[in-house]
């Protein structure tokens, strides 16, 4: 039991070591990802504090291409914005770069229009790459998010207005989840984000703060708003409210400058601005909608409404994740290599559903888990050992079938296959069986006369009639010896009324060996004599040999006297013994013998009795 127990122990701990390296080698990664946006990123009412203004295709008709505007388009759309000045908006967030100067007076037009509206927020880009860095005990590393490359918008501009970093940084399945909260430049100061950038001076201006963007230092301290945990590199998860066009109401920046758009549809909200044509490439692969891209200004607007909510997730720590999944898988796999499949499957939606349940209350309480790692081990788990189970009992049947399949009839190793391993113990176990020996009168004397062929002949002949009843009465043949074959019954599987199907099995064989013996005098000249000893008692039945060899047989003091019976029984005749007479009752006649013959090994007065018929 305690090796059994050991064993169990190992496989499991080696099955939920591979499930956690398999999950830690990133295969479910991409399911994980999409089951993980269905689950947790929802559409929800939008508040109405954000519009989007697009730069869509109606404005590309009216003006052209968008790399042929001339900055003075933009300085009209906030000249537009400033008309009522009782209805302006609260903040403006431009999302494209204006980097370098062109003519000076459409530059000087531009940084005017902003600085007269205030607030308004532009933006800054940066490019990251791959550096050797020397460490402080000079030693090297990697840094992978080292700043490259870093615009932001022209003096004049910037002078004016408040400046947010426009990065978008993908996951590695290319799908937008998080935002980096701010960038280091090389001087060590931080430039936070457009969207960041914009939720501060929006609860600014909502607090009533008189807000000079010219006097705001590039990096905002978060005392507007309070700022989400990030990562080491300023990343945190974004939580979507809104698909794409959420946002967007069908507002075109040439209806803007054209005087089409009513003051108060702005008036004391936030303005994005910013490409909304596909023709434009500013598009991504947001969670809340794969099959539908989003305009980078829609991405925007969504993680403004998430900083202006605090609608904060905080992603919980892998190795954590990957130690739950671990114990769920070693202690799921203990659990069934004990129960059937029944309960085995029961426990397995269980556990699916609970997992499931708790990823989402998680979520809901501001934590991101792996949705799908917990149901991925259980099921990869559950169906490991439904594996195992069918493989091992295939291989319990090879091992019943080849056992017993030479000693028993088909219908018992049948009987064998359906009961399982427990129904039978190969290494040995004492039960009480009813052995039978039966064995030819001088088949000696009776071979010199013939040839080995005869002999032979003869013989399996013979072995065939005596397995063949021993089979018919649901026994187990045990071995030949010679002329001489074994057979008991009570075991692999217990009978009932063991005794009474040794006897009809004795009666068999000397009614077989009777018909035989006119056969062969017919034949060869010479007749069959058997002589059949049956007895019953304890005795220890098992798998028993050597390495190389071994056989399923019985021994013990039963076994030793059913044999001296039928040494001693005379050509044609049946002895039993007492306990097998007693046992049968008015079902047989038998005549007592008395002490009148003495057995081998036995001591004085043991009773022998000659079965002569059933009732």
């Amino acid at each position: 039991m305690k090796k059994s127990l050991i064993k169990q122990i190992s496989a499991a701990a080696i099955v939920a070591a591979l499930v956690t390296g398999i999950t830690y080698l990133g295969a479910l990664d991409w399911l994980d990802h999409r089951v993980g946006d269905s689950m947790f990123q929802k559409q929800e009412a939008s508040s109405g504090k954000i519009v989007v203004i697009g730069i869509d295709e109606e404005a590309l008709q009216e003006y052209g291409p968008f790399q042929n505007w001339d900055r003075s388009i933009m300085a009209s759309a906030l000249e537009a914005l400033n008309q009522d000045p009782e209805n302006k908006p609260a903040v403006v967030a431009i999302d494209t770069l204006y980097s370098g100067t062109t003519e000076d007076e459409v530059d000087q037009r531009l940084a005017k229009a902003a600085e007269e509206l205030g607030c308004v927020v532009t933006g800054a880009s940066a490019s990251f790459g791959t550096e050797t860095v020397m460490n402080e005990d000079g030693t090297y590393s990697i840094n992978s998010y080292a700043l490259q490359t870093y615009e932001e918008s022209y003096d004049a501009l910037k002078d004016v207005t408040a400046i947010g970093h426009i990065n978008a940084m993908y996951d590695s399945d290319a799908v937008l989840r998080h935002s980096m909260l701010y960038l280091t430049k090389e001087d060590g100061t931080k430039v936070y984000s457009m969207a960041e950038t914009v939720a501060e001076l929006y609860s600014r201006v909502q607090a009533g703060e008189t807000i000079d963007v010219s006097e705001l230092d590039a990096t905002l301290d978060g005392s507007g708003i309070n700022l989400p945990k990030t990562d080491a590199h300023g990343n945190y998860y974004v939580a979507y409210t809104a698909k794409p066009g959420d946002f967007y109401d069908g507002v075109s920046i040439k209806d803007l400058i054209n005087g089409e758009v009513p003051s108060d549809y702005f008036a004391g909200k936030i303005v994005f601005i910013g490409p909304y044509a596909a023709g434009l490439q500013d598009n991504v692969v947001t969670p809340i909608a794969r099959a539908k891209n989003m305009y980078g200004v829609e991405y925007q607007a969504n993680v403004v409404q998430q900083l202006l909510d605090e609608n904060y997730k905080s992603e919980a720590s892998e190795s954590w994740q990957y130690l739950v999944l671990f114990l769920v898988c070693f202690l799921s796999l203990l659990f069934f290599q004990r129960m059937n499949l029944i309960v085995s499957s029961v426990v397995t939606v269980a556990v699916v559903g609970i997992s499931i349940g708790l990823a989402l209350a998680f979520y809901n309480n501001g934590t991101v888990t792996h949705p799908l790692w917990t149901p991925f081990g259980i099921v990869l788990v559950y169906v490991v050992t439904i594996v195992y189970n069918y493989l091992k009992s295939r291989a319990e049947k090879k091992q019943v079938t080849q056992t017993f399949e030479r000693y028993v009839d088909t219908a018992i190793v049948n009987e064998l296959l359906k009961a399982g391993p427990d129904a039978l113990d190969l290494s040995g176990r004492s039960c009480n069986i009813a052995v039978l020996f039966v064995d030819i009168r001088g088949f000696t004397s009776m071979s010199e006369g013939m040839t080995p062929e005869m002999v032979v002949a003869i013989l399996n002949e013979y072995l065939t009639m005596t397995s063949d009843c021993v089979r018919n009465n649901k026994g187990t043949l045990d071995k030949f010896v010679g002329d001489c074959t074994m057979a008991f019954w009570g075991a692999p599987l217990e009978m009932e009324d063991p005794v009474y199907h040794a006897l009809l099995c004795a009666r068999d064989i000397r009614d077989g060996a009777a018909e035989l013996s006119k056969s062969f005098m017919e034949r060869y000249g010479v007749p069959l004599n058997v002589g059949v000893g049956v007895n019953y008692g304890p005795a220890v039945v098992g798998d028993i040999g050597s390495i190389r060899r071994r056989d399923y047989t019985a021994i013990g003091d039963t076994v030793n006297t059913a044999s001296r019976l039928e040494s001693n029984a005379p050509a044609g005749k049946i002895y039993i013994s007492r306990v097998v007479a007693d046992m049968m009752g008015d079902r047989i006649r038998t005549t007592s013998l008395g002490a009148t013959i003495k057995l081998k090994g036995k001591a004085e007065g043991f009773e022998v009795i000659e079965l002569d018929g059933f009732n």
